[in-house]
């Protein structure tokens, strides 16, 4: 039987983090009594700084079976994502997790696991120096200016290395769970739990859910010029050497200075707008694919479409397909695509 500790931070943790891997992991081990005829897997016990959390501004209250105190050894440790709005609060809060996770990994060889947020209190301990690590979309840059040493990964669903254990942006957590009970207990249970809860397996890119929103907490005005003027141009073809010398800057130099201040190339940076501006065409408009991609500035049907299924992870017609209600039937003559 493996021992899971699922941590309940203070104050502003993510309910659904909490009660999420419970069910699951209870759904696991009642499946494996009723369809396999064996003992629970899962040992699940809900661990705080303290017995009792209030979460939600006093909206909702967790007791705990245990304090990390009274937790000599566990198996699995699962993060939770605190909430965005006090992020950095929240993680000062609950930093004495840190040295409680790193005792357990180094003593007892406990696996770790994050989901969503949860990564920025994983970050803290050093484990995912070095290795890939996902976390929300929406939270990357910060991340990124945090814990430059981490393999941030902006695609990934779910990360596995080491015994160490990250998943993306909000529910995506489900899809960890399911990684875990297939690693743990096997391919049968799994895919029973992905129809039991109607959580789609095996999916692996969570690109198609990010909106990119550009990085401007930064410093230098001319780069922030240089974003602004890519951003309010997005239908012309713009070069990264046009728009050094509209500034008055080396090329060499702005790229340099342009990927300290958005941790994107300028290329990457006007590949990201464009795609994002698509996005938007494709999810709201009745234009096809074609006036759509013209319309940010692509004359190339082939390299729009690798461009766009490099930062979405789905072709143009297969994202208009999901987001669109209005869509057309775009079956006929679109395989290029």
């Amino acid at each position: 039987m493996k021992h899971v500790s699922i941590l309940v931070p203070k104050k502003n943790a993510i309910l659904s983090n909490v009660v999420g891997p419970h069910k699951v992991f209870s759904a696991a081990n009642q499946f494996l009594k009723d369809y396999n005829g064996k003992a629970p897997f899962f040992d699940i016990h809900l661990v705080g700084l303290e017995k009792d959390s209030v979460l939600y501004d006093g909206a909702f209250s967790i007791h705990c079976d245990s304090t990390i105190d009274e937790v000599e050894r566990t198996d699995l440790i699962l993060i939770p994502a605190v909430r965005p709005d006090h992020l950095l609060e929240d993680l000062k809060e609950n930093e004495d997790f840190v040295p409680w996770i790193l005792r357990q990994r180094n003593v007892h060889n406990a696996e770790v696991a994050s989901m969503c947020l949860g990564a920025f209190v994983l970050a803290k301990t050093g484990l995912v120096d070095g290795k890939q690590c996902a976390t929300h979309w929406a939270a990357m840059d910060l991340f990124r200016q945090l814990y430059p040493e981490v393999g941030l990964v902006s695609n990934k669903v779910v990360t596995d290395e080491d015994g160490i254990y990250t998943s993306g942006g909000a529910y995506s957590f489900l899809n960890l769970m399911l990684h875990l009970v297939e690693k743990y207990c096997g391919r049968e249970p799994a895919i029973y739990l992905s129809k039991f809860f109607e959580i789609e397996i095996d999916r692996v890119d969570q690109n198609q859910f990010a909106i990119f929103q550009g990085q401007k907490d930064h410093s230098d005005e001319t780069i922030r010029q240089a974003q602004d003027y890519i951003e309010g141009n997005v239908s012309k073809k713009i070069s990264v050497e046009r728009l050094a010398d509209r500034y008055a800057v080396s090329r060499r130099n702005f790229v340099r200075r342009f990927k300290k201040a958005t941790q994107n190339t300028p290329l990457e940076y006007i590949q990201r707008v464009k795609v994002e501006a698509a996005k938007r065409s494709l999810e709201s408009t009745q234009d096809n694919v074609a006036e759509v991609m013209s319309g940010v500035g692509y004359s190339d049907q082939k390299a729009f479409r690798t461009v766009f299924k490099k930062y979405v992870g789905l072709s143009p017609v297969a994202y208009k397909s999901k987001y669109n209600r209005g869509t057309a039937d775009y079956s006929q003559n679109l395989t290029a695509w």
